[in-house]
C-alpha cells in the first residue's frame, strides 16, 4: 500500500471517530459541534509536508471553535501542484509549488496569516452586522 493510501485511510478512520463520539454524545440530549479541524486533501509529498506544518501550527493557534480548513491540492501537469486552503469553504489562501523541493516555512506562515486574518474579519462581520463590508 502507499503511503498516501495509508495517510488517507488514518484520516479516514479519525473521522469515523470522531463521528461515532459524537453521534453517542448527541443520543443522550448533548449537542456536540466538530469544529476546529484541518481537512488534509493534498496527494504530494509537498503537500503533504505543507499540511504537517500547517496543522502544527493550528494547533497552538487559540479561539479555532467555529472555524474548519480544507487544503486542497491540484496537479498542474509539467508546472508543479496549486494548494488551496479554504476555511468554512470559502478559499482564504493559494500557492503554487514547483516540482523541486523548495523551503515550506514561509509559505506556511503567510497561510496562517491569512486565516487569523479571515478569522478576525469572520469575528468582526458577525459582531458589527450594520457595519459595511470595507469597514467605512
Amino acid at each position: 500500500m502507499l503511503p498516501h493510501s495509508i495517510m488517507k485511510i488514518k484520516n479516514l478512520l479519525r473521522i469515523c471517530c470522531i463521528v461515532l463520539a459524537a453521534q453517542s454524545t448527541a443520543s443522550y440530549g448533548e449537542d456536540l459541534e466538530i469544529d476546529g479541524l484541518v481537512l488534509d486533501r493534498s496527494i504530494s509529498r509537498f503537500g503533504h509536508q505543507f499540511y504537517f506544518e500547517f496543522a502544527n501550527l493550528w494547533r497552538d493557534l487559540p479561539s479555532t471553535a467555529g472555524f474548519n480548513i480544507e487544503i486542497k491540492e491540484t496537479v498542474l501537469p509539467r508546472a508543479g501542484t496549486r494548494l488551496v486552503l479554504k476555511m468554512n469553504n470559502q478559499i482564504v489562501y493559494v500557492t503554487y509549488l514547483g516540482r523541486r523541493l523548495e523551503p515550506l516555512n514561509e509559505r506556511v506562515k503567510q497561510a496562517m496569516y491569512s486565516v487569523m486574518d479571515a478569522m478576525a474579519r469572520s469575528q468582526m462581520q458577525q459582531s458589527t452586522p450594520d457595519m459595511a463590508k470595507n469597514g467605512w
